[in-house]
């Protein structure tokens, strides 16, 4: 818990100066007509969380904190992912070469891993174990960047998976080790949640959401190893479902689903008169039933996955939902 208070005091102080350079500099997210913001907002947040994150997690490790293996590599490829994404929040990178980036970081991860490390417990053959945890992992590097388009959401969604992933780890064997590091991402997300709370005075940006996707995926995917494969895909089931469904529906129709959008279903329900935070919380209220789920998990097993299934239903169909009488002010 010291972690996670430290955590998020230097969050707090961090985003602050950076929130300042940012405005001296004019480095701002103007409203365009796939914006769900209304005014030009300095974006590139990112660079007061994740380097807390970061040097969390080496102070763990250098004061002897148990940690999973490769904690210096992942930071490391973390930092190159921050660099590079804070040059496509600049002037604009090819879809290809962020993908080959990220590839390149994902299979890096994965090199890290045990060689009989199975992180779906056996489902499947090592190699197809391999290719699927690549793929899982891509894709979470890439919805969180896409699911981070109103005040609050990131902040908020990374902060439960945090949560939950200290809470399961202390009520499994072996898993404890992960504790202390999700709760440094958890105090990180919510300083930053002091300054993109709804109305945000800054964005995550590309270089917060792309590397913030990598090292919560990275936590995910050690989580699975340890045995706590159920939690590890729990936690995220929001933001699984709404991402998945609507990339799914943009492929349906033929469209590019790189380009941006207002579809997803968090975007729907703000664009229907909900303000940013009474979404964000509605899907913390969500997240909060995930944790229980995931927790529970560890002791009933695959049975939690359905009565998690009904809680991400219920908010899909809540956020879907056109909004009875007058929108919020």
């Amino acid at each position: 818990m010291i972690a996670l208070v430290l955590s998020a005091i230097a969050s707090i102080a961090l985003t602050r100066l950076v929130l300042e350079i940012l405005q001296r500099r004019a480095i701002l997210d103007h409203p365009n007509e796939r914006s769900s913001h209304t005014r030009p907002t300095p974006r590139g947040g990112g660079w007061g969380l994740v380097p807390v994150v970061l040097v969390a997690w080496l102070t763990l490790t250098a004061i002897g904190m148990p940690a999973p293996h490769g904690v210096i590599i992942i930071a490391a490829v973390a930092i190159a992912l921050m660099s590079l994404s804070w040059l496509d929040d600049l002037r604009g990178l090819s879809p290809a070469l962020r993908l080959a980036a990220q590839g390149v970081a994902v299979i890096v991860g994965l090199a890290l891993l045990p060689p009989t490390a199975l992180v779906l417990q056996g489902l499947l053959p090592l190699w197809a174990d391999r290719v699927v945890t690549l793929l899982a992992w891509l894709w979470f590097v890439n919805l969180t960047n896409f699911m981070d388009g109103i005040d609050g959401i990131s902040g908020s969604e990374i902060a439960a998976i945090g949560l939950g992933l200290a809470v399961a780890g202390n009520t499994a064997a072996g898993a404890t080790l992960l504790s202390p590091f999700a709760l440094t991402l958890t105090g990180a997300a919510l300083g930053f949640l002091v300054w993109n709370w709804h109305p945000a005075r800054l964005f995550l940006g590309d270089v917060g959401s792309v590397p913030l996707g990598f090292l919560t995926g990275w936590l995910l995917i050690q989580a699975a190893v340890a045995g706590l494969w159920l939690p590890a895909l729990i936690l995220p089931a929001y933001y699984l479902a709404d991402a998945t469904i609507t990339l799914a529906r943009r492929a349906w129709r033929g469209e590019r689903i790189w380009q941006a959008h207002r579809e997803h279903f968090y975007q729907k329900a703000v664009g229907a008169g909900r303000r940013h935070d009474q979404v964000v919380l509605l899907i913390s209220a969500a997240n909060l039933l995930l944790i229980l789920c995931a927790t529970t998990a560890v002791s009933l097993g695959a049975i939690m996955l359905v009565p998690a299934a009904v809680v991400v239903l219920i908010l899909l169909v809540v956020l879907a939902r056109p909004l009875d009488g007058p929108p919020a002010p």
